[in-house]
């Protein structure tokens, strides 16, 4: 695996936009206040030109978004890319990535979810280069920073991290106001889907966005049987986050992962608390997981603090991790080996 190196004080931390730009007036007000908190932090900052524009869901055209993404790529003095948001059609700049070229060049950590999947699972994947599944850019602009984004800042700097399952999350009714930290109001209870009282499993990451992952699948970007049977004598860990899907696309998408060779050589799957999620034909979330891959007879983590329904853990694509279950809470320890 190849691990960028390490961030330290004084280096150049940018922001650019692969997928959405950042443009409602509040939004870009938090955006200010995440880039005092960084320079706060001790490091420089870099924002490219598409950061702050939007038109139909996109900070710029793809080529546009791909030439801004390796002008940050190459330019030696910035350690670390924390993309300025979510949102639906990252996947169009990949065609504008030469892969050959990245292979070559100097890797830099990655950060961002959602969309972003489309980047971090592909270089993770195609480029052998870890990348951090966390939060974008705005989260950053709290007033003061949750652990689990001062996690994500220590991960970089290869500080060892455990990350202990939160107490509470915050629903999506209540979802914090500009500056505000999470309203963390609802209890947090980690659940081992096969009725196990302790799970503990370790092996290879890799995982993101649940939605971005499926439409990847019989790709030219889809490197997934490369990757497990490099890492297979550590045992692949997969993560996935629901953003939006009714329970029979849970089933049918996991059906088909299983069957395009997915989970081969898997240790465990641990699932995030679903954004948002339709259950047709009376089936729940856990019952659609439960009849999609329980019969893998591999340990299943739901409702753990990963993606969109915060506070979200920094996972580190391509990293080895230790996951444990037990009595409702969780705990991750990331390995950059």
């Amino acid at each position: 695996m190849r691990y960028p190196k390490f961030i330290k004080k004084g280096d150049f931390l940018a922001v650019t936009a692969p997928s959405a730009g950042i443009v409602d007036k509040e939004k870009l007000m938090e955006y200010e206040n995440a880039i005092i908190n960084i320079k706060n932090k001790g490091f420089e900052f870099y924002e490219t030109p598409n950061v702050r524009s939007d038109k139909q869901g996109r900070s710029s055209s793809a080529e546009e978004r791909a030439r801004q993404f390796m002008q940050v790529w190459e330019k030696t003095e910035v350690s670390a890319i924390i993309c300025a948001a979510g949102g639906d059609f990252a996947c169009e700049m990949l065609d504008y990535l030469d892969f050959e070229y990245l292979k070559k060049i100097e890797p830099k950590w990655l950060q961002g979810f959602s969309d972003i999947t489309n980047l971090g699972f592909v270089f993770t994947t195609n480029l052998d280069i870890a990348t951090i599944y966390g939060e974008n850019i705005r989260d950053y602009g709290m007033k003061e920073l949750s652990k689990n984004l001062i996690d994500s800042f220590e991960l970089m700097q290869g500080n060892e991290v455990i990350q202990k399952s939160f107490g509470a999350y915050e629903p999506k009714d209540d979802e914090r106001k500009t500056f505000e930290s999470y309203h963390l109001s609802q209890p947090i209870a980690w659940k081992n889907g096969n009725g196990e009282k302790k799970v503990e499993f370790s092996g290879r990451c890799i995982g993101g966005c649940f939605d971005v992952i499926v439409n990847l699948i019989g790709t030219k970007y889809d490197k997934i049987g490369e990757y497990i049977e490099k890492y297979k004598s550590d045992g692949i860990v997969w993560f996935l986050d629901v953003y939006e899907m009714s329970t029979p696309q849970v089933l049918c998408h996991l059906w088909q992962m299983k069957n395009a060779g997915y989970f081969e050589y898997c240790k465990g799957i641990t699932f995030g608390r679903p954004c948002y999620i339709r259950e047709d034909y009376e089936m729940s979330f856990e019952q659609a997981i439960k009849d999609a891959i329980g019969n893998l007879g591999i340990p299943i983590i739901l409702d753990a603090d990963v993606g969109h329904i915060p506070p979200q853990m920094p996972i580190v694509n391509g990293a080895i991790l230790e996951v444990v279950c037990e009595n409702g809470q969780g705990e991750i320890r990331t390995f950059l080996r």
